[in-house]
């Protein structure tokens, strides 16, 4: 065991056979942001990405986290080589917490999905499990601001270990290299001048936390408002919903569909899309205001019509579920995003700064918890 003065860390990752996309979910992408802000906490002498539950192998966890900041092991060599594991994209199995620990190991679970919804999801429509209680001895549990709410009470009775609410985080980093590979006619960020909008939806459709029901009732909103400024909505992550007759019958009851204005599309980056197609993102959560979508249009510029109460007064906000509200915030939009442009930007970069994982106040936050692990 290192001295805490001179702590040993890594973040499990999930790696799996194949190819693998840091734009999959956003849990890796926040492996790699909590890697980058551990190498600036003084008490941390050496970081890493650990490579586990999947069935790929260390070739495989190569290609994938070719950019990685930190370097990356498998779990046989994280035995031998830290002092503490913080359990985030890849699942512990009990055992090796149980080895980890008797060695005079830490681990900690950074959870950062609603997994209460997601648990109650599967357990009720019989889906395969993902957040497994196994009873494995946690040292504590760290979760995000988003989830003080449905969470971290669950996570307390389920752990049976202490919660600690933690900074969200992130970095330009992984959206500016992917933007990189770009074709030299597109870019990303946000181009006024358009008379008319195109506007596109992001929402995964996996889970009741996150879903396109309520964008395309704002936008069905702020058609009624103004027929003549939407050139075209993109409803991303649909393609397995749009021959369901439950959502047939919704969608075919809006004049968005009507007239012909909305497409269903399948799974993109947001990146690839409104480099070419889109002018405005419209977004809706439940219990989950703290989303990578969120921060990616903030820092393009694009108008972001959302209703998180966590991402400051950046945005146009709506409140809850009001898709009335919500219709009326992009009609808005629409009529003075260009004019407050350089505003926006100005709102949406100091808001940004305070996700950085390199920023003082975050590192301070995570270097606490850690140091309290070892009760100093």
């Amino acid at each position: 065991m290192s001295s805490v003065s001179s702590l040993r860390i890594g973040v499990s990752i999930y790696v799996r056979k194949g190819a693998q996309s840091l734009w999959e979910n956003g849990i890796f992408q926040n492996c790699l942001f909590l890697a980058m802000l551990l190498q600036k906490s003084p008490v941390v002498s050496n970081t890493v990405l650990v490579a586990g539950s999947g069935d790929g192998d260390m070739q495989d966890a190569m290609n994938f986290l070719k950019d990685s900041p930190v370097p990356v092991i498998d779990m046989a060599s994280a035995m031998d080589q830290l002092d503490v594991m913080i359990e985030m994209s890849a699942q512990l199995s009990k055992e090796w917490m149980i080895s980890f620990k008797a060695q005079g190991g830490k681990v900690v679970s950074m959870r950062v999905g609603n997994d209460y919804v997601i648990d109650i999801e599967r357990m009720l429509f019989n889906k395969p499990s993902a957040l497994l209680i196994t009873g494995a001895p946690y040292d504590e549990v760290w979760t995000l601001p988003e989830y003080e709410k449905s969470c971290m009470p669950y996570f307390a009775s389920t752990f049976r270990t202490p919660v600690r609410i933690m900074p969200h985080l992130w970095s330009p980093i992984i959206l500016n290299k992917a933007c990189e590979r770009l074709p030299e006619n597109e870019k990303f960020g946000y181009q006024p001048g358009r008379r008319r909008w195109r506007i596109g939806m992001f929402e995964p459709n996996m889970c009741m936390v996150k879903t396109s029901y309520i964008p395309m009732l704002v936008c069905e909103n702020a058609h009624r408002l103004n027929p003549d400024f939407i050139e075209h909505i993109y409803v991303c992550n649909t393609l397995n919903l749009k021959e369901q007759n439950a959502f047939n019958l919704f969608a075919h009851s809006l004049n968005i569909i009507r007239h012909g204005l909305a497409s269903f599309e399948g799974r993109y980056p947001i990146w690839q899309v409104v480099s070419r197609y889109c002018e405005a993102i419209v977004c809706h959560q439940w219990e989950n205001a703290q989303n990578y979508l969120y921060y990616e249009a903030l820092y393009g510029g694009y108008p972001l019509i959302h209703n998180s109460h966590l991402i400051g007064d950046c945005g146009y906000r709506y409140h809850d579920f009001d898709c009335e509200e919500g219709g009326q915030e992009l009609a808005d939009a629409y009529k003075m995003h260009d004019e407050n442009l350089a505003g926006y930007r100005e709102k949406a970069a100091a808001f940004l700064a305070t996700l950085d994982p390199e920023a003082e106040s975050n590192v301070r936050c995570y270097t606490e918890a850690l140091k309290s692990l070892f009760k100093v």
